[in-house]
């Protein structure tokens, strides 16, 4: 299971959400098969619909 806040405090040199997104990516192309989004990243660039994001980041690791 690949929890946020675990990403999110095992890399702490991300600066955005998007980069955030990326890793996500990442770790979804490497075989991560749950994503639990257990706490908001702290980004200034966090959208509104941050979980909807995330998901979709992990569920579509190609694009």
């Amino acid at each position: 299971m690949l929890w946020l806040s675990e990403v999110l405090m095992q890399n702490q040199d991300l600066e955005s959400f998007q980069e955030l997104l990326e890793l996500v990516r990442q770790r979804a192309r490497e075989g991560e098969r749950f994503l639990s989004s257990d706490v908001k990243p702290p980004f200034p660039d966090t959208p509104p619909d941050w979980e909807e994001r995330i998901e979709a980041a992990f569920t579509s690791p190609l694009s």
